[in-house]
């Protein structure tokens, strides 16, 4: 089963855990949910509360 991926609904980043970089502030394989509270979206600065499943 795949991981589950989450897009920015501002900007359209989506965040996949199983190929995210250095650039989405966290190491490969981090899930969504074990990101810090305070991460935000590497493209346009969003809160995670601006995040959607995919």
């Amino acid at each position: 089963m795949a991981a589950q991926k989450y897009v920015c609904e501002v900007c359209g980043y989506v965040y996949d855990p199983e190929t995210n970089g250095p650039e989405s502030g966290a190491e490969s394989g981090t899930a969504f949910a074990d990101l810090p509270a305070d991460w935000v979206c590497p493209q346009c600065g969003a809160g995670k509360d601006q995040f959607s499943p995919v």
